[in-house]
């Protein structure tokens, strides 16, 4: 029982900082407890999942807060690239968050989300989608179905 929920929380834990800005590798961690086969894996995708998610609604609520402070000097973006990126996500729209699982890109349009007051309830439906997507993909791959 205690391996079982170590396993758990640290996929939990792996899922939620690799959604945010801290560098993290949830993959390789689902990857291997699918490999071990000790948990079911229906099991393992929800708390990847909700893990990974939580991380998003993390970034969204950045987002959403640390605009208010986007005229002072110490902000960390520029006001022409913030300018840009909110340029870029509104001719894409929502729909740009089904690329919340993507490396590199997802995690500031999460941010960007917020910064530009996607509803809370339609940026977690998108994301939820992409990010179990991913998962439910890798889980396929790594068990041979695709």
């Amino acid at each position: 029982m205690i391996t079982a929920l170590a396993a758990y929380l640290a996929l939990f834990l792996a899922a939620f900082l690799a959604a945010t800005i801290v560098p993290a590798q949830s993959e390789a961690v689902l990857v291997g407890l699918i490999l071990a086969g000790d948990q079911p894996l229906g099991t393992l995708l929800l708390v990847a999942t909700l893990g990974n998610v939580l991380g998003s609604v993390v970034n969204w609520l950045l987002g959403r807060f640390i605009e208010h402070f986007r005229d002072r000097p110490w902000f960390p973006v520029a006001p022409d690239k913030l300018a840009r990126v909110e340029a870029w996500y509104r001719r894409f729209g929502i729909w740009s968050l089904l690329l919340s699982w993507v490396p590199i890109i997802g995690d500031p349009l999460t941010v960007v989300a917020g910064v530009l007051r996607t509803p809370f309830l339609t940026f977690l439906v998108l994301v939820t989608i992409a990010k179990a997507g991913r998962y439910a993909v890798l889980a396929a791959l790594t068990l041979g179905l695709m």
